[in-house]
């Protein structure tokens, strides 16, 4: 088997994309440290603020493993978390508040994604890090973001919270069952991660040229819909909920071994299916002249005639027969099956962080965006707790070893 390498571990000659900006990142989750973890992929530095002895609230997440200091650490955080440095600052606290403030002119780009309103409570927000640093570009991440316009301004949310309010779970619910939550992971985050970085990397266009920084505002709903996209598009097009599959066949059949996906929305390709799996009889049968007869009759001939004649292959061999015909398929992977997946490793897809204990590597999905002169690595592991503070707040503010001690004994910093 092999697993991803330490994504591209041989550094380019030319520098990364983003290499100079700067990132202050008051995060936690999913949303924003997906978004920072990419900035970093792309160059910039950034500096992680962390509650000094709970942490970045992902930490605490299940499956984890522990530190060198024995301190859980969540699959949430392992995740987003590579190539950051950790400073455990207690923003709760004036002092904490204070030195944030100082930091943020030594960045180009501050962000956070607490609950709308609560930077700004907390004295971190906007208008407090712009009086001090006229040309920052700032980014919130929440979950229906900073306009009090909004009736849902101050809840909270989590991924499944903004999924479920988008459509998307009714529209993908099958009659008589309850709809599923939160069926495709972290949708609802890294959709909003990747709006954040698209709205970053245009404010710092926009900074270049004019010398102006702005304000970004990404709620997760608004992030959400744009990705499930087919939800309000379908509704005003007369197709409610109840009738969104009418619109063609994308389904799950299983095989003699294991399952495969298959997606029907043209009629040629029905046709196609239908030859292919032995049941041309369906082109000549009234039944199913639209689509909307590949529905109806969908569980009770459709589904039965393609199963029957996957009944005898892998769900490899089926695909591998659908897709050499032009038909849209692909196999129902296990987790095992993703990971030693070819393509996965030839895209540099996996990078494996060293376990602290000594065991098998934790494997975090490696960077999407391929670039021909940007090499995707050497990338390095998440950061323990608060493990940078005092270098940076030594290079940066020149803190000196008995401040920090202050500091430290006071609980502003980890």
């Amino acid at each position: 088997m092999r697993l991803g390498d330490i994504a591209n571990a041989q550094p380019s000659d030319q520098p990364r994309p983003l290499e100079g900006v700067r990132v202050l990142a008051a995060e936690q989750m999913a949303a924003l440290p997906f978004a920072t973890q990419l900035l970093a992929r792309l160059g910039a530095e950034v500096v992680k603020i962390e509650h000094p002895t709970v942490g970045d609230s992902g930490r605490g997440s299940l499956p984890f493993i522990e530190d060198p200091d024995g301190r859980k650490v969540g699959a949430t955080f392992l995740r987003n978390n590579f190539s950051k440095k950790s400073v455990g600052l207690d923003l709760k606290a004036p002092a904490g508040v204070e030195l944030f403030l100082d930091l943020a002119p030594k960045f180009d780009i501050v962000c956070e994604n607490f609950r709308a309103g609560t930077a700004d409570r907390l004295g971190i927000g906007y208008e407090a890090v712009v009086a001090r640093h006229p040309e920052v570009v700032y980014l919130s991440v929440s979950g229906f973001g900073n306009d009090p316009a909004s009736p849902y301004m101050e809840r909270a949310a989590y991924a499944a919270i903004v999924e479920g309010m988008s459509g998307i779970y009714e529209y993908k619910r099958r009659p008589g069952r309850r709809p599923m939550a939160n069926p495709v992971g972290a949708l609802g985050d890294i959709s909003s991660a990747l709006f954040g970085v698209i709205g970053i990397l245009a404010a710092l266009r926009h900074r270049d040229r004019t010398g102006q920084g702005q304000y970004i505002d990404i709620a997760m709903l608004d992030a959400t819909m744009a990705m499930t996209d087919i939800v309000s598009n379908f509704y005003s097009m007369g197709i409610p909920d109840e009738n969104s599959s009418g619109v063609g066949i994308v389904e799950t059949f299983q095989a003699g071994e294991g399952n495969f996906v298959l997606q029907i929305v043209r009629e040629h390709h029905f046709e196609k299916v239908a030859e292919i799996t032995g049941n041309a009889a369906w082109l000549s049968d009234e039944r199913f002249a639209s689509r909307a007869g590949w529905q109806e009759h969908f569980e009770d001939i459709i589904r039965p005639g393609i199963e029957r004649w996957a009944a005898d292959k892998s769900n490899h061999e089926a695909v591998d027969i659908l897709s050499g015909e032009g038909i849209a398929a692909g196999e129902s992977n296990s987790s095992r099956e993703i990971v030693e997946d070819e393509h996965v490793a030839v895209r540099n897809m996996l990078v494996e962080m060293p376990h602290p204990d000594g065991g098998d590597p934790i494997l975090v999905p490696g960077n999407p965006v391929k670039m021909s002169r940007t090499a995707e690595g050497p990338e390095t592991r998440v950061p323990w707790l608060g493990e940078h503070t005092d270098e940076v707040l030594a290079s940066e503010l020149g803190l000196d070893a008995d401040r920090l001690a202050e500091l430290r004994s006071r609980g502003v910093v980890s």
